[in-house]
């Protein structure tokens, strides 16, 4: 099934045709959306952060949770032993929920897709987690999170299948072949919300950046 069947707030999300009106509808979304998505089930949160613990050794630093909406990834970073954490989200509204968590050293209301205000090689590692799908950001976000990820740090991101075959494995292979990274780890497919019937295959990638 395709996801654009959804109804509701994950359905106003997944129909928007522009940034500002993805933003719109996570901010009208921000006070309910956590509960909504516990319902659904959503995995995408800890498959992303099992992951980045088998890859990225504790107290590495800074990390970037790029989409990290009300910080459900986030409040669990300092727990399990990553201290620095950054949020950059397109919904203001959602950063506002973050932000009452405490668990962010900086929170940035900036759109991926674009050109990122963050210099080369900062981050030693970047999250995506619900950000390449339906809707919102594709394969032309990859390479500028490649510049602002450190020589030998990683992305972990989850990825729906739509996407993956819709431009995001060949952007991959491009930048392999160009020696800038290396595809570490790919999880079987799975579905992200087995609550919501409508809801396609996904699957969560490891890249690891080449010196």
């Amino acid at each position: 099934m395709a996801d654009s069947t959804h109804g509701g707030h994950l359905g106003a999300v997944y129909a928007a045709t522009a940034p500002n009106e993805v933003a719109a509808a996570y901010d009208k979304w921000a006070e309910t959306y956590e509960d909504e998505m516990r319902k659904a089930g959503y995995r995408h949160p800890s498959v992303a952060l099992a992951l980045l613990t088998r890859h990225l050794p504790r107290g590495a630093g800074p990390i970037l949770d790029a989409g990290a909406g009300t910080g459900m990834v986030g409040e669990w970073m300092g727990i399990v032993g990553y201290p620095v954490v950054e949020a950059l989200d397109i919904s203001s509204g959602m950063l506002a929920v973050a932000a009452r968590k405490g668990v962010y050293s900086q929170l940035h209301n900036v759109a991926l897709g674009g050109a990122l205000p963050f210099a080369d090689r900062q981050y030693a590692a970047i999250l995506c987690t619900g950000v390449f799908t339906t809707g919102h950001v594709g394969a032309e976000a990859l390479a500028e999170l490649v510049r602002i990820t450190q020589t030998g740090g990683i992305i972990v991101a989850t990825v729906k299948g739509t996407v993956w075959e819709g431009g995001f494995a060949a952007e991959i292979d491009r930048l392999t072949r160009a020696g800038l990274l290396t595809l570490i780890e790919e999880t079987a497919p799975y579905i992200s919300m087995p609550g919501e019937a409508a809801t396609s295959p996904s699957r969560a990638i490891v890249l690891r950046l080449n010196p």
